[in-house]
């Protein structure tokens, strides 16, 4: 039996598979799922309805699960922070700042081969993707 609040089978999976220096994209539902990211990239579909599951919920489980170096975020081309930022970065580890990237910066980031897995949500909240770098598993851990 799993002690971890991570209980998906296929996620578990994917991020077995995944290192340090891998990426995970939890992806809002209006963003590109199936050309949006790396083509060998695992996808797990948790968009059961909007708001079902949220990208907050999703970055919440995975955020205990697993050694997070470094979080990037799509920025608006206005430049303003969407409120989800403000959530993305209280769910975070202690310190940690999201990256602003520019939309198709944000694209090719996702899109490169590093990323291992996505997780489409049913977030309606705009600009609710990040793009999170695992790190390692420290002494601590």
């Amino acid at each position: 039996m799993l002690k971890t609040h991570l209980l998906h089978p296929d996620i578990l999976s994917a991020l077995g598979r995944a290192g340090h220096g891998a990426r995970v994209l939890i992806a809002d539902g209006n963003y590109p799922f199936a050309t949006g990211a790396h083509p060998n990239a695992a996808r797990v579909y948790l968009n059961l309805a909007p708001g079902i599951v949220s990208a907050t919920d999703a970055l919440r489980v995975l955020a205990t699960a697993i050694p997070l170096e470094s979080a990037a975020v799509m920025l608006p081309d206005t430049g303003a922070a969407p409120a989800i930022f403000a959530e993305f970065r209280a769910l975070l580890p202690a310190g940690m700042a999201l990256q602003p990237l520019a939309r198709a910066e944000f694209y090719s980031a996702a899109r490169d081969s590093n990323t291992a897995l996505v997780i489409a949500t049913g977030e309606q909240r705009v600009y609710g993707n990040i793009l999170l770098t695992i790190g390692v598993v420290s002494s601590q851990d």
